[in-house]
């Protein structure tokens, strides 16, 4: 079964510095239908101008992931790990028994990225944080792993604390591949469009669009025009 949620119906914010988009509630915007995913708690589809950012917060057992779609990100935190996260770069921080830390768009333009919040599996771990860049080349049979909870596979994706996995890379238009389902997937079309399939259910899928896919073991997606796409496959 396949829900659609286009960009349109998402819940809004706009502070001037930052345009966020929400796919499930969080902070002002509040939707009892959109309460999460299973474990998958937050996406924030978010639009940072040049100079603006989040000044230091804490966070406390929870998954941070964000994926960097244009720009860069300058993070710091209370741990003593700083760095710049790139377009083509995902970040991953734990943030187990505590952790305080800013995001900062010092680059001269704006910063677009997906924020994603996934439970831990293991409450009040050592806080870590870790980023890695994959190759910007087009994916012709299958998206890339990104980020895995598998420990067996901390070689090719970062890791989290939950047996999750988050797919996401760059088709070219009239690609065709198979991508099987552990859990429940939640699609984002991070850019282009894109055809999801399951049985005889299509929907069709649009820069910022996401998608609620469960109770499948796979789905067949189709590039319409050159697309970004990422899954994350959770409990």
């Amino acid at each position: 079964m396949i829900k659609h949620y286009p960009f349109q119906q998402m819940g809004k914010a706009n502070h001037g510095w930052l345009k966020a988009n929400h796919h499930f509630s969080f902070a002002n915007y509040y939707n009892p239908r959109r309460m999460g995913f299973g474990t998958l708690k937050v996406i924030n589809d978010d639009w940072i101008a040049a100079g603006g950012g989040f000044p230091a917060h804490p966070h406390k057992n929870m998954e941070i992931i964000t994926f960097i779609r244009s720009g860069a990100v300058t993070h710091k935190d209370s741990q003593g790990n700083k760095g710049i996260t790139r377009a083509g770069e995902v970040q991953v921080m734990s943030a187990g028994t505590g952790i305080t830390h800013s995001e900062y768009n010092l680059t001269k333009g704006p910063l677009t990225l997906f924020q994603i919040w996934i439970e831990p599996n293991k409450h009040n771990v050592t806080p870590r944080w870790d980023s890695k860049f994959w190759p910007e080349s087009t994916n012709e049979n299958a998206l890339p792993l990104l980020v895995s909870g598998d420990p067996d596979e901390q070689e090719e994706a970062l890791f989290i604390n939950q047996d999750a996995r988050i797919f996401g890379g760059k088709v070219k238009q009239g690609t065709q591949l198979t991508h099987s389902i552990t859990h429940q997937a939640y699609v984002l079309a991070s850019t282009g469009e894109f055809e999801i399939s399951v049985n005889q259910q299509v929907v069709h899928m649009k820069k910022g669009d996401g998608a609620e896919v469960t109770k499948q073991k796979e789905m067949v997606i189709k590039a319409l025009s050159d697309a970004e796409i990422i899954i994350i496959d959770a409990r």
